[in-house]
């Protein structure tokens, strides 16, 4: 197996044009577990740990952008205003993997495991997808996700980063388990609350209506879709909760 090191983004997307099948890697926190198993054994890898560009996040033309490798650590420490994507990424794991593992990831593997994927469409994302000689394209969260483990990615793209249109209004992520750490999720729920947008009504019935559940060892559909109507509740009764605290919290100012 070859392993590639670029060390710019630039150099990243050369090595990936001349190397398409050569298989990125982050923070590797599911790549390691397919590799270690001996379920995956592709002839190279690219290496993207030391490409500054995909570590960067922030505002940017009104809307927010967050690099494919900004870890689940970094995103609880910096981004204050992202509560619920917060929320999320202290659920993931333990923090080593939290130090490691990104939402670029999350992108990347396609898997319903992915517990970011649920605070990206909850904000209507997009993925920032590109290639070598300046092309790139915008997908919507919706276009990049073709299914369990599939994605509209070229094998000559990386994902740069997805971004959305930041909103006010509070949001929450709230999720069910076997257990309460280091757990793949029985179902979980991302709620943005949206001036904007709003229609709130039978909230939780349409939440539950529109899910799809399926029977496993974790959990039958019908105990998902009675979960995640009551996940749904719950995260609507914090939100507007949250809404009537000062943003100083309790006992601060405004």
């Amino acid at each position: 197996m070859d392993v590639l090191l670029p060390g710019s983004l630039a150099e990243a997307l050369e090595m990936k044009a001349a190397r398409p099948e050569a298989l990125p890697i982050s923070g590797g926190t599911d790549v390691m577990v397919e590799l270690n198993f001996d379920r995956h054994r592709p002839e190279a890898i690219v290496d993207l740990t030391r490409v500054p560009e995909l570590r960067e996040h922030g505002p940017h033309d009104g809307r927010y952008f967050l690099g494919a490798g900004v870890t689940y650590a970094r995103i609880m420490r910096e981004m204050s205003s992202a509560l619920a994507l917060r929320q999320a990424s202290r659920t993931v794991g333990s923090p080593q993997i939290r130090n490691r593992g990104t939402v670029g990831g999350n992108l990347g593997t396609a898997s319903p495991a992915g517990d970011a994927l649920t605070v990206l469409v909850a904000h209507d994302a997009e993925v920032v997808c590109v290639a070598a000689g300046g092309r790139d394209r915008a997908l919507p969260w919706d276009a990049f996700l073709r299914g369990v483990k599939r994605t509209a990615l070229a094998p000559d793209e990386l994902i740069l980063g997805t971004r959305w249109t930041p909103v006010r209004d509070p949001g929450s992520f709230s999720k069910v388990g076997t257990r309460n750490a280091m757990v793949i999720s029985v179902a979980r729920l991302c709620l943005q609350l949206d001036e904007e947008t709003r229609g709130i009504r039978a909230f939780a019935e349409a939440v539950s209506a529109a899910a799809s559940p399926i029977d496993d060892v974790r959990g039958s559909a019908a105990y998902r879709r009675h979960a995640v109507r009551v996940l749904a509740a719950r995260a609507l009764r914090w939100a507007l909760a949250e809404r009537r605290v000062p943003s100083g919290g309790p006992g601060g100012t405004s």
